[in-house]
């Protein structure tokens, strides 16, 4: 089955390079990785002791984030090594601070696989809940290079633990070690006689409770949005902002903020023609302001966004999939959603627990929404919840540091 793997990366890659010329992703995603191994040799020093943190995407780069950075404090002469698969998060962090280079993940292919770990020579390897690349495994492997897994989280209905799945969990056996988010997840890889698994729970807690903090402000927001009640509505797309419309329309009492997921020109413009009674947070003042919508213009300001809010709306559950609804759980705000959620521990929980329902129509946001304000003890019910998952960045780090160490 090796060779249809190989096959489908080829495809892949050939697919994304005919769409660069229509797609600003696509355009991105070439354009990264043109001259890769030259940036990796004159930025990178083989011989030193590096440590390789590779993310899918910026959900997971801000996941693996805690555990990032307590190895960079505890062991400054550690040089760490980010790549990414996703440009929405490359774009984003290609200049973040904390690593001594920020790079696109080539292709997974057998000869791309060993110039990269030639160029790195990372001392450990650490992929954050998402991405398991075959050659690249296979070359950590073979050279004895520790590789693990955090906060990752298995379902029944991966190839992993399907009768046609071999080559999933061949990619599986070459992890020196898994730290999981659930209980389901590690009886699944024991199902599969993978017994190099700890229950650490998902490092985004850690991550959550510290930036809520430590939040940064926004006094032009802050007056925007004046003694009225607020929902914030994170990382939107279309399908999410038209559902809003019929609450927006319905509760002229209340302030809401929109933070999209992409905001490109002609999405913000959609969102404008949607809610009227709008302004931009680019054209926003410290002045009382009279809009009703709040249209976040911008991008990195959402999760200080949520100390404002009273309920939450968290996108994407009409598309791939929710994103972060931890960042406004930190500040005790309960969340409503899309549909698509089951593949996030969290947001099953927040829902066991009452702090946050799914919604699929204008009549069940609309019965969600008047659910969550008449229930004001939420907040604190879920800020215990938050306190309870945390700790799983230093149960990580009590298990590397024998690795670190040496």
């Amino acid at each position: 089955m090796l060779w249809l793997y190989n096959i489908g990366i080829k495809l892949y890659g050939l697919l994304v390079k005919m769409l660069s010329p229509f797609n600003t992703k696509a355009a991105l995603f070439i354009k990264g990785r043109s001259h890769i191994f030259l940036d990796l040799e004159q930025q990178i020093d083989p011989s030193g002791q590096n440590i390789w943190f590779h993310f899918a995407s910026l959900g997971e780069f801000e996941q693996g984030r805690p555990v990032l950075e307590r190895i960079k404090t505890l062991y400054p002469n550690k040089k760490i090594i980010i790549t990414f698969f996703s440009p929405s998060g490359y774009e984003i962090k290609k200049n973040y601070n904390g690593a001594e280079g920020v790079f696109y993940l080539p292709l997974d292919t057998a000869d791309h696989a060993t110039r990269f770990i030639n160029a790195v020579n990372p001392q450990i390897a650490i992929f954050t809940k998402y991405e398991y690349w075959y050659h690249y495994f296979k070359e950590l492997n073979s050279r004895q290079i520790p590789l693990f897994v955090i906060s990752g989280i298995f379902r029944p209905d991966q190839p992993f633990f399907k009768w046609y799945g071999g080559l999933n969990r061949k990619i599986l056996k070459f992890v020196t070690h898994f730290f999981v988010q659930n209980e389901e997840s590690r009886n699944l890889l024991q199902s599969i006689e993978l017994n190099n698994v700890s229950l650490s729970g998902d490092t985004r807690f850690d991550r959550v409770v510290r930036h809520a903090a430590k939040v940064k402000t926004f006094e032009s927001v802050a007056h925007f949005c004046g003694t009225a009640p607020v929902l914030i509505a994170g990382s939107t797309w279309l399908a999410d902002e038209r559902l809003l419309k019929s609450i927006i329309s319905a509760h002229p009492d209340w302030k809401f903020i929109i933070a999209p997921h992409e905001v490109d020109t002609a999405h913000i413009n959609e969102i404008s023609k949607l809610f009227p009674d709008n302004i931009r947070y680019s054209e926003l003042s410290a002045s009382p302001q009279p809009a009703q919508v709040l249209i976040i213009d911008g991008i990195g300001l959402l999760s200080s966004l949520y100390q404002y809010g009273n309920i939450a709306y968290i996108g994407g559950g009409f598309g791939a999939g929710i994103h972060n609804t931890l960042e406004a759980a930190a500040f005790g705000i309960p969340v409503l959603f899309g549909p698509k959620y089951h593949k996030f521990q969290e947001a099953k929980d927040l829902i066991s627990i009452g702090a946050a329902i799914s919604v699929a129509s204008d009549a069940e946001l609309a019965v969600g929404f008047r659910k969550l304000q008449d229930n004001p003890g939420l907040s604190q019910t879920i800020k215990e919840y938050i306190i309870l998952k945390t700790g799983a960045t230093e149960q990580i780090l009590r298990h590397l540091q024998n690795y670190l160490s040496s």
